[in-house]
């Protein structure tokens, strides 16, 4: 098979690397866009890839780096990646032997005659020792492993933007980064060295500062330690002379160094060098690819970052940059570190309705605006805090069919949201119970019926009249009119309605909360089926039912139904089960 034109990760593993206990991921060869809420793993993930690729990667790990601070258990990240002729494997000292790559794992190559030739892969990994060392190394087909040279690790030339960039390590000439990539000028440390070597910094100090050197000098030499101190613009380790070089460009007739410009130019210029190097396939990891990036800038960067030929990792919190990527695998990290890819029409469909769903820790999708109103109270009294601040997030997922294809969808991309729906007997049911299975207590679904006949059904007949009122004002006559309509009756007052129903008034009131169109009136349905707006089936609505859930003393009857859906969203933000609430 011919050799790949660019750096492709075509499987991830990490093992207890920070707040990720176990992770394995294969993503896509183009864009992937990694989202999730606050905390969850997304910028930990891509700075797995930084420290395994990175060509400035650190002798020694941090305490932190080590999963619940573990460092006796190590940590393991581990890639399966194939690599362009320009990357420089087959300059190693010692050989490294290809893996084949059958589509989800690397195998040991066949040399019989007549096997299928494969995309030949190299296994490259990185170890956290329990003494804070870090070990780079090319695992062999044969199980062996040889050093990870960082020579090797700076030819396949990782681009990293960050969060922060405050280094600006690409648009200076520190070893191994774009610029110096793109220049390619192997003698120019030495020769800018021997330059720099012959200033005479000393002769810029002023007259106190050469006799404290002098001073300085003279105590060296009774100390037998080295004399003849001088000033000399030097590198240190990790540091050359030539990283003190850095771009310039014009701004109003003055050169001034890029790394003054704005934090979102100076991604863009990063971006662009590594465009023009010789490894401009490189792979590139970008977090927070909106920050210091106007809306317009950031539709720019997703766009162009689609049409290169390489693997770019991406995290991002923006809605307009989850629009802008048509062409990216996009990708969801959950709050107990499943990564799972958002596939599929309902899913992209749901997605640009409400990009907020999947930048959020926890999702619950409500089978309507009912639901999401309902939850909205529900969950304040359930869980203790703001549901923002732990990113909890309540989308309506748009009818029952729609929520079920989409909670499906999400359940195979490996991945946990929660789910509040009706039970419409006899409809799917298989696909529920199997759902069920997979979400747990996660998702709610009524024993039978729907939202409002469940609470409706326990209501106290001297309440109902409450229970019928707007606590606005603003609903309670058309409410009743919607009574009177289904009665062919002229009076709308309340005791005219209860003369003519009698004590059928309950059903009554959840017919015309539902929309239900009476068999007699199917000319009228369209008239009959928005009698529900004027109860609950608005945002409002719901949550004027959930209030009325606890103000007519309905709760305590459907506690115990819907108490496990609570404390299992509960859970998921760390908190403890309750035995109940008011």
């Amino acid at each position: 098979m011919t050799q790949p034109e660019s750096t492709i990760i075509h499987r991830l593993e990490i093992q207890r690397f920070r707040g990720i206990r176990a992770l394995t991921w294969r993503p896509g060869p183009g864009v992937n866009i990694l989202l999730g809420g606050g905390d969850v793993g997304k910028t930990t993930l891509l700075d797995a890839i930084g420290l395994l690729l990175g060509p400035g990667a650190p002798i020694a790990a941090s305490d932190t780096d080590y999963h619940g601070r573990d460092y006796t258990s190590g940590f393991v990240i581990e890639a399966v990646i194939s690599l362009p002729a320009t990357s420089a494997m087959n300059d190693q000292v010692k050989p490294a032997w290809p893996w084949d790559w059958n589509g989800s794992e690397a195998v040991v190559p066949t040399i019989e005659e007549g096997a299928t030739q494969r995309e030949p892969v190299y296994c490259l990994r990185v170890r956290g020792t329990d003494e804070l060392d870090l070990v780079h190394e090319i695992v062999q087909p044969d199980g062996s492993s040889d050093p990870l040279r960082i020579g090797l690790r700076r030819a396949i030339g990782l681009v990293q933007l960050g969060g922060n960039d405050h280094n600006d390590r690409d648009l200076r000439l520190v070893q191994g980064s774009a610029l110096d990539r793109l220049l390619s000028d192997k003698g120019l440390r030495s020769r800018l060295t021997t330059r720099l070597a012959q200033i005479a910094v000393q002769d810029d100090l002023t007259d106190d500062a050469k006799a404290r050197l002098q001073t300085l000098d003279s105590n060296f030499r009774k100390r037998h330690l080295p004399s003849g101190l001088d000033l000399a613009v030097t590198g240190s380790q990790g540091m050359s002379v030539s990283a003190l070089v850095g771009l310039r460009s014009e701004h109003d007739d003055v050169q001034l160094p890029l790394a003054c410009w704005g934090s979102g130019t100076r991604r863009l210029v990063a971006l662009a060098i590594s465009e023009e190097n010789q490894t401009g396939t490189s792979i590139a990891t970008v977090d927070e690819l909106e920050r210091g990036l106007e809306p317009y800038r950031q539709r720019s960067l997703i766009q162009s970052l689609q049409s290169r030929s390489a693997q770019v990792f991406v995290t991002t919190h923006s809605p307009i940059v989850i629009a802008s990527a048509t062409e990216a695998d996009t990708w969801y990290l959950d709050a107990e570190g499943r990564i799972g890819q958002l596939d599929g029409e309902t899913v992209a469909a749901h997605r640009a309705r409400d990009p907020q769903a999947y930048l959020s820790r926890l999702t619950i999708v409500g089978e309507g605006t009912s639901e999401v109103g309902f939850l909205r109270v529900l969950l304040e009294k359930g869980v203790d805090g703001a549901l923002e601040s732990h990113g909890i997030h309540i989308t309506d997922g748009g009818g029952h069919e729609t929520v079920l294809e989409l909670l499906e969808a999400l359940r195979d991309g490996g991945l946990v949201f929660g789910g509040f729906v009706d039970n419409e007997q006899n409809l799917h049911e298989a696909r529920w119970t199997k759902l069920a299975a997979s979400l747990g207590d996660r998702l709610f679904r009524w024993s039978s019926g729907c939202l409002e006949e469940n609470i409706l059904r326990h209501v106290p007949d001297d309440k109902l009249e409450v229970f019928i009122e707007d606590p606005q004002g603003k609903k309670t006559g058309a409410r009743l009119r919607t009574l009177a309509d289904r009665l062919d009756s002229k009076h709308k007052d309340l005791d005219a309605i209860r003369t003519v129903v009698g004590d059928q008034l309950k059903q009554l009131v959840l017919e015309a909360a539902l929309g239900t169109v009476p068999p007699e009136k199917e000319s009228e349905k369209k008239a009959y089926r928005k009698h529900g707006q004027h109860w609950f089936k608005t945002l409002a609505g719901g949550q004027e039912l959930a209030q009325k859930v606890f103000s007519l003393g309905v709760w305590p009857r459907i506690q115990e139904e819907l108490l496990p859906f609570c404390n299992a969203i509960r859970r998921t933000v760390g908190q403890a089960d309750l035995s109940g609430f008011q």
